[in-house]
């Protein structure tokens, strides 16, 4: 089977992963690579400068076909930011002939009809917020998250008998221009572009690795350079997407301003707080300006999980990954403090940094460096298997509906 290229564009860094698929549901790693950005390479998540961003991917790719000794056969790139929009919406089909089994075309009458509606409803969102009533969205991601026929939940409803149909179905838009700037991106790499995904579902994907079917639930939050984007999994379906626009170089520009220092300055006083590195004068100012951040953080947190209007109980673990997720006084904020008692939470949240090498179905035989940073990347190369199982030769049920999905 193909190899496949997992292509994070973040507003930091890029990060690139290049896998194969091995036996027992397995990927394994074949090279990674990791490229710095300059700063007015993205702007909110979305990218800014092409022609830029094309040099650091190209840098980054470098580094993985070095590694692998091989060229990437499809590609998979993530996409982020505020004007990304990802929601569940509750379908309820009454079936004219209960009697006849449910067919594929059926099936892909109802979803068209949830994309059409969840489509029109991101459109306005954004329209408002950018005060753009000709704006243009895209579908990026679907997914069936729960499914019941006269109350029994199913997994796949092909060849099903009943009346009433109950489908609580995610679905992705992100506007036109920022897809239109990854497309380009890829055509200027000649790489072969299998799909684009929403970044928090790939983390997801991650979690979840070959069984699709698991049992998973949490809360994923990818704290990146310029964004932070949340999803909330129960049982193994994703019931949203949410992002706001604060992410680890608001901290850094705190700092900046802070402590009167140009922003190299600032990042390197940011990754050394954990360190000795820091004298104690110049870390007790750092620490106040990152509490500073840290509080107007903490309250575009509440607002994101607040948009979850349909969960009665939010999951218990938040799993945390991205760049940003490695300063402690983020992980101890959410670990300690009482932000979560507002929320729907039944006690305190437990936190966890996401360990890439318990991530199921990874084969990392060469021992490559992969941290919490790169569970994105690898969130990808899963969406790119998903879509690659939608294939015509694939017979399988679950095949046909991850077929009927990317229509």
């Amino acid at each position: 089977m193909s190899t496949i290229l997992g292509l994070d564009i973040g507003t930091e860094f890029v990060k690139a992963v290049l896998a194969k698929p091995a036996r027992k549901g397995n990927l394994e790693i074949l090279g990674v690579g990791k490229a710095k950005q300059n700063e007015g390479n993205m702007y909110n998540g979305a990218i800014a400068d092409i022609p830029a961003v094309v040099s650091v991917c190209e840098e980054a790719i470098k580094q993985v076909e070095d590694q692998a000794g091989e060229h990437a056969e499809l590609t998979v790139v993530g996409v982020a930011g505020e004007l990304v929009k990802g929601s569940t919406t509750t379908v309820n089909y009454n079936r004219k002939d209960p009697n006849k089994p449910i067919t594929d075309n059926e099936m892909q009458e109802i979803i068209k009809k949830v994309q059409q509606r969840s489509g029109e409803v991101a459109k306005k969102t954004v329209a408002l917020e950018t005060g753009n009533d000709n704006v243009e969205v895209r579908l990026i991601n679907s997914a069936i998250v729960s499914l019941t026929i006269d109350g029994y939940k199913i997994s796949n409803p092909i060849g099903f008998k009943g009346s009433d149909v109950v489908i609580q179905f995610y679905t992705a838009f992100a506007p036109l221009i920022h897809v239109a700037a990854i497309e380009k991106v890829c055509a200027e790499l000649n790489l072969d572009l299998l799909t684009i995904a929403v970044e928090p579902f790939a983390v997801c994907r991650a979690c979840l690795g070959d069984d699709i079917d698991s049992g998973f639930s949490g809360i994923v939050m990818d704290i990146g350079g310029g964004t932070t984007d949340v999803a909330v999994v129960e049982d193994g379906g994703i019931e949203g997407t949410k992002m706001f626009s604060i992410g680890g170089r608001s901290f850094t520009h705190q700092i900046a301003e802070s402590l009167g220092v140009d922003f190299d300055t600032a990042e390197k006083y940011k990754l050394q707080f954990d360190t000795t590195e820091l004298d104690d004068h110049v870390k007790s100012k750092v620490e106040s300006a990152l509490s500073r951040n840290l509080s107007v953080w903490m309250t575009g947190v509440e607002v994101a999980l607040e948009d979850f209007e349909s969960i009665s109980s939010l999951p218990l673990n938040l799993f945390l990954c991205g760049g940003g997720a490695g300063l402690s006084l983020i992980q101890e904020s959410l670990a300690v403090s009482d932000w979560y008692q507002a929320l729907p939470f039944s006690r305190r949240p437990i936190i966890h940094l996401i360990d890439v090498a318990e991530l199921p179905n990874l084969k990392n035989e060469q021992d490559f460096d992969l941290d919490h940073s790169f569970a994105t990347a690898l969130g990808l190369l899963w969406v790119g298997l998903d879509t690659l199982a939608g294939a015509p030769e694939e017979n399988k049920l679950k095949a046909k509906i991850a077929k009927i999905l990317q229509k």
